[in-house]
């Protein structure tokens, strides 16, 4: 392949319409022209070519990323399936995602604790906050110790199961109580303990 130009892109300081002999144009940083040398008459090799192609590739794919989680925290698994989803090829996206764990961009530990306090802050069980875990990609391994911090004496139940029921001992009023408990992650061994403690102040 010939590079037949190169010229800047009106208004973008660091973007570059290239130019091929068969009519192939590509937008290159100032920094892939440095890296591969490109200028008006340089043949390069189709390697050459297709190193230069997949450059631009993991740039774009790096660049949307970056776009994505400007709106809020995702896993490596959720930015890996929206690129996929964005026609980005399979080890592209690999590739990004492995780049955003090393700058610290995303961090599932992290996310896994964030979801997990967010959750267990609203008064969710566990059986709910590993279906939140799940859902967003979470390697299991990482759950449990996420998961550490959640208090086991029944607290969130008893708390949420008081507000709810506001001094009833209506039964209906109960088993409803009880039902959205075992809804939001508790066990129903969990409810029931809720139940007898709210009934026994």
């Amino acid at each position: 392949m010939i590079i037949e130009s190169v010229e800047q892109i009106k208004d973008k300081k660091d973007s570059f319409a290239v130019t091929f002999d068969d009519g192939t144009e590509l937008r290159v940083s100032a920094a892939q022209i440095a890296d591969f040398a490109v200028h008006s008459g340089r043949v390069l090799s189709d390697d050459e070519y297709m190193e230069l192609r997949e450059s631009l590739s993991l740039s774009s794919a790096k660049a949307r990323a970056l776009r994505i989680l400007g709106s809020r925290m995702l896993s490596a698994r959720e930015i890996e399936k929206r690129l996929r989803s964005k026609g980005e090829s399979a080890e592209t996206a690999q590739l990004t995602v492995k780049w955003l764990e090393e700058i610290g961009a995303i961090n599932d530990e992290d996310h896994a604790n964030s979801i997990v306090n967010y959750y267990a802050g609203k008064g969710y069980g566990k059986a709910r906050i590993r279906d939140e875990l799940f859902k967003r990609g979470i390697d299991r391994e990482i759950w449990e110790d996420a998961m550490s911090c959640i208090d086991d004496n029944g607290d969130a139940a008893f708390e949420f199961i008081s507000k709810k029921l506001a001094g009833s001992r209506d039964k209906d009023d109960l088993r409803r109580a009880t039902d959205t408990l075992c809804r939001r992650g508790f066990s129903y061994d969990e409810a029931r303990t809720a139940i007898n403690r709210y009934l026994d102040e």
